[in-house]
């Protein structure tokens, strides 16, 4: 064993008490966590936010305010309260005193608007929504779906005083009177670390997006990760990624709570400014995304490009291609990429700087690798009808054994629907009364044992860090005037993290393709990432024996307008129409010219 591996055993059983004690019986829950560092480390700062920092006294009683508001409404354990809110103080504050209460947050995407906004609320089921000034635009986009019975409260934001919308009250006033003292732990006796502290929404493989359940349990372990790259009570962990994502609100967050650090977190990520908040917040490492990394790498060389204090980064999505230049020109001494998805029972980690791997499983992970025929969309099966693993290099769909034992790990908690939860699920695989997590990706193993993301399986794409449902675009898509048929899937651009989205239309007989007035529709139907970068128009589908459109050579052609004969548009980069892909704009895009 490599004495690396030896120094991430001994940091694995340093918090290994922690992860244990936060089981799904267990009775300590993340307000337990909250409170037991308020105590701890009263005045040591939690959080620095916009040039002020919050200590972890004052962060306890201001969820401690939200908590007996949300006691006084009735809120507790089974109740859900919406968020839909920006990166900032409130937003922690918000969720944790709900904990408190016994309550669970639906985490909404702040990108969502429109019909995807009014689905995840219905989906939610939740009493109450509570949403930032600077989110009222995509709450006034849901106009006669907005729900009547809902209340609503605003969190008021430091630079407006403008008079809140009609049928919404000020959160600020709301709380405003309430104890900051500790509630009672009785308030939330009946509350286990099997309950579900957030509703996290994923595009998951196919429609809307879904609501997958994340437990106390799975966010007292959230952060180890960092922990175990030596992560302390000395370190600042900058994050800019928002705080509805698992990256961003369970592993950054968690991380800070269990190690007594300090979050220096900003509003949203900004390429330009990354490097500075950095150095001007004293941050030691940080949370990224691959897409993030390789925007760094695209702006020009700076003052601040080396001048900072970083001495590991963790993610996901870090390309080979990426890695070496992104470690030399930003002098990062370790680069920790891992993989997990927010409702996976599957977790890796890659301690050893292998890379481009994912590293390997955390303990108690049991993993597999079976062979998919991607043409036929399905998995080999053998003379028996099981399952067929993959020989190390062999390309696979990773699946993640499911248990149901004494800790978080290997537990599959699911989606609010037990439908959708039930086809992640693999049962009978290799033995009888065996269940297995269907994590969606095509995986990679070396015969070292090290294993290595090779792409998403079937309608889902990854785009812009976001995971896209190319049903859930088409459902947008088809809706446009003069579409009588469309075929969304992802094509791989060079030099880009994930793969854009393009819709292949099929236009009724005697429609034409407005482009502008197709540019407008996404807009308003989809978020930013979900937008289709490219449109092809098909002179007909061809379709399978289950009336569903093959994608396969339509995916090979990809953008390249010297592969078909149909015509072919891109998103200008006004992001106000499509144009016409000729091959001067498909060589700037081959030469990272042009932006999607």
């Amino acid at each position: 064993m490599s004495l690396q591996r030896l120094r991430t055993l001994g940091r694995s059983l340093r918090w290994l008490p922690g992860v244990l004690a936060a089981g799904p019986n267990s009775k300590r829950t993340t307000a337990d966590l909250i409170e037991k560092r308020a105590a701890r480390q009263p005045d040591d700062v939690f959080l620095r936010f916009e040039g002020r920092d919050v200590s972890y006294a004052d962060y306890n009683a201001a969820c401690n305010r939200v908590a007996h508001w949300g006691l006084a409404k009735g809120l507790g354990k089974g109740d859900v309260v919406a968020l839909l809110m920006e990166n900032r103080p409130e937003y922690l504050q918000v969720w944790g005193g709900l904990a408190k209460a016994g309550a669970t947050t639906a985490l909404l995407n702040t990108s969502l608007s429109g019909q995807a906004l009014a689905h995840v609320l219905r989906a939610s089921e939740c009493r109450a929504l509570v949403i930032g000034r600077e989110c009222l635009d995509a709450w006034q986009s849901l106009g006669i779906e907005r729900p009547t019975d809902l209340p609503v409260y605003v969190v008021d934001d430091s630079d407006v005083g403008t008079a809140l919308p009609p049928a919404t009250k000020s959160f600020d006033q709301e709380v405003s009177g309430y104890s900051p003292h500790d509630p009672p732990r009785a308030v939330r006796s009946a509350l286990r670390g099997a309950d579900a502290l957030f509703y996290i929404y994923t595009s998951g493989t196919t429609g809307l997006p879904k609501a997958a359940r994340f437990s106390h349990a799975r966010f007292m372990g959230g952060g180890t990760f960092s922990l175990l790259n030596g992560f302390g009570r000395d370190d600042v962990l900058y994050c800019p990624l928002p705080l509805y994502h698992t990256v961003g609100g369970v592993m950054c967050v968690n991380a800070v709570l269990r190690s007594g650090a300090t979050l220096a977190l900003r509003r949203r990520f900004s390429a330009k400014a990354f490097w500075r908040d950095i150095c001007e917040t004293g941050a030691t490492t940080f949370q990224y995304i691959g897409e993030i990394c390789r925007y760094l790498l695209a702006q020009p060389e700076s003052e601040w490009d080396r001048g900072h204090q970083v001495r590991f980064c963790v993610g996901n999505g870090l390309r080979p291609d990426v890695w070496s230049a992104f470690q030399e020109r930003f002098a990062i001494p370790r680069i920790s990429e891992f993989y997990g998805a927010t409702e996976s029972n599957v977790a890796m980690l890659n301690l050893d700087n292998r890379k481009g791997s994912i590293g390997k499983p955390m303990p108690g992970t049991k993993v597999a690798l079976v062979r998919w025929d991607v043409e036929n969309d399905a998995h080999v099966r053998d003379a028996d009808g099981k399952l067929v693993p993959c020989s190390d290099d062999e390309p696979g769909e990773l699946l993640g054994r499911i248990s149901e034992g004494p800790t978080a790990a290997g537990r599959f908690e699911g989606y609010t629907s037990r439908r959708d939860s039930e086809k992640k699920i693999l049962r009978d695989v290799f033995e009888p009364g065996d269940a297995w997590f269907r994590s969606g990706d095509l995986l990679r193993r070396d015969q070292a044992g090290f294993y290595y993301f090779v792409d998403r399986l079937g309608d889902t794409f990854r785009w812009k860090g976001e995971n896209v449902s190319s049903q859930e675009v088409a459902q947008a898509v088809d809706a446009f005037p003069g579409v009588e048929l469309s075929a969304v899937y992802g094509v791989e651009v060079p030099g880009a993290d994930g793969r854009a989205g393009m819709a292949g239309l099929v236009l009724e007989p005697g429609a034409s393709f407005d482009a502008q007035a197709f540019c407008r529709h996404a807009t308003t139907a989809l978020p930013a990432y979900a937008r289709p970068a490219f449109v092809r128009l098909l002179p007909q589908a061809e379709l399978t024996g289950t009336f569903k459109v093959r994608k396969v050579e339509l995916q090979q052609q990809g953008f390249d307008p010297a592969a078909t004969d149909d015509a072919l548009f891109v998103r200008d980069e006004t992001g106000a129409t499509y144009v016409p892909l000729c091959k001067d704009i498909h060589d700037r895009i081959l030469a990272g010219q042009y932006r999607l």
